[in-house]
């Protein structure tokens, strides 16, 4: 397995979407979809703190995060990356979209860019996905993805886990 951090962050094109490092300058565009630990920013001060610690994550080899930038225009759209489980061999992957940007292909490029470094380049033996029960639009891109649902959890929430016959 070749964990994070990597000598040169990388970069990962897809046809419409590059996975790219999220810089300063990318952080207001993303305000209304920066988390962390499920807490929504609303300023451009949590929003920059939130990537400082997306960004030690990384360092801390615990997780990588990508800007997802449209290759039209080089602006970032939204995020995705592996949030837990890296040491394990295994890797929880999570994205979110601006929402004018949504049914428009650019989020299944992302994640199929993302599921292929994850298996390819990190190693991962197991790629998986909790969404609520409501997300209707991510349950239907976790199942074209050939994401599996394996288990109902707390807060109505659901485990998707990425089909071993892909």
């Amino acid at each position: 397995m070749k964990l994070p951090p990597y000598d040169i962050f990388p970069i990962i094109s897809g046809n419409k979407i590059t996975l790219r490092e999220i810089l300063v300058s990318d952080i207001e565009d993303l305000i209304e979809i920066s988390f962390y630990d499920a807490v929504q920013a609303t300023t451009l001060q949590e929003a920059t703190e939130m990537q400082l610690k997306i960004n030690k994550d990384y360092i801390d080899g615990n997780s990588i995060h990508w800007g997802i930038a449209d290759n039209l225009t080089n602006k970032i759209i939204g995020t995705c990356g592996y949030y837990r489980g890296l040491d394990q061999g295994t890797g929880e992957l999570g994205c979110v979209l601006l929402p004018q940007y949504q049914g428009q292909g650019f989020m299944t490029d992302a994640m199929l860019s993302a599921i292929d470094f994850g298996i390819n380049n990190i190693g991962l033996k197991r790629v998986w996905a909790i969404t609520t029960k409501q997300n209707e639009k991510a349950i239907k891109l976790l199942e074209n993805l050939n994401f599996i649902k394996i288990a109902d959890l707390d807060d109505s929430e659901i485990e998707y886990e990425l089909s071993k016959n892909t």
